[in-house]
C-alpha cells in the first residue's frame, strides 16, 4: 500500500516544521498554494501561523471555497494553532472586519482566537492526549481554546481546564504546535487515520 499524499498549506505558518513530521510520520507531503495542488492530496495540514492573514491569502488565492468542497466533501485535515482556528464552525474575537479569520466549519466548535493570551503568555506544558501513550509536551504560542463542542467531537487533550485537542471523523486540530517539538505521536495518529 503507498504512502497517503498529504498537503501541508503553505500561504503562511509553520509549513516546514509539518513537512519534516508528516514525512517521519510515514506520508508523503507536498506544499499546497494552488487549487490543483489541493486537488492532488489525499488530506491537508492546516499549519499554526495567524488566521486572520491565512483566511485573506485563501481568498487571495481562490483557495477558500474549494477548500471548504474538499472538507466537506470529507477530505481528513489536521489544524495546529491557526489550522484550529479556521477548521471551526464558529471563531469567537475573528478580527477586525474585513480581517476576520474565516471558519472552513470542518468541526463543530466553537473556538476563541488568542485565547491564553498574547505572544509573551506562550508556554509549553505537558498535556494527556486521547489515544497517545504517555504525555504530549505542547508548545502554546498565542493559542486558541475550544469553548464549544459538538456531539460529535471527541476531546482528545486540555490544558489548564480548557480543550486544546479535538478529533471529528477524520479531522484533528490542536491549539498547540507538536511540529516544533521533535515529536511526531500527533502526526503519526493523523497520518494513521488515513
Amino acid at each position: 500500500m503507498s504512502s497517503p499524499h498529504v498537503g501541508v498549506l503553505a500561504l503562511q505558518g509553520d509549513t516546514r516544521e509539518h513537512l519534516a513530521a508528516l514525512r517521519e510520520a510515514g506520508a508523503e507531503a507536498s506544499t499546497v498554494r494552488r487549487v490543483e495542488e489541493l486537488e492532488a492530496v489525499d488530506a491537508l495540514v492546516i499549519p499554526g501561523g495567524e488566521s486572520t492573514a491565512m483566511s485573506h491569502l485563501l481568498r487571495e488565492f481562490e483557495l477558500l471555497e474549494p477548500l471548504r468542497s474538499r472538507l466537506a466533501e470529507g477530505m481528513p485535515a489536521y489544524g495546529s494553532c491557526a489550522g484550529m482556528i479556521l477548521l471551526a464552525t464558529e471563531i469567537l474575537d475573528a478580527g477586525a472586519a474585513g480581517r476576520e479569520a474565516t471558519p472552513l466549519k470542518a468541526i463543530d466548535m466553537t473556538v476563541r482566537r488568542n485565547a491564553f493570551g498574547r505572544q509573551v503568555d506562550s508556554f509549553e506544558g505537558d498535556i494527556a492526549f486521547g489515544g497517545l501513550d504517555g504525555p504530549v509536551h505542547a508548545v502554546f504560542i498565542r493559542a486558541p481554546w475550544v469553548e464549544r463542542v459538538g456531539p460529535d467531537v471527541e476531546v482528545l487533550g486540555e490544558a489548564d481546564g480548557h480543550i486544546v485537542a479535538v478529533r471529528q471523523g477524520k479531522v484533528l486540530a490542536t491549539s498547540f504546535h507538536p511540529e516544533v517539538t521533535g515529536d511526531r505521536r500527533v502526526h503519526k495518529l493523523f497520518v494513521d487515520s488515513l
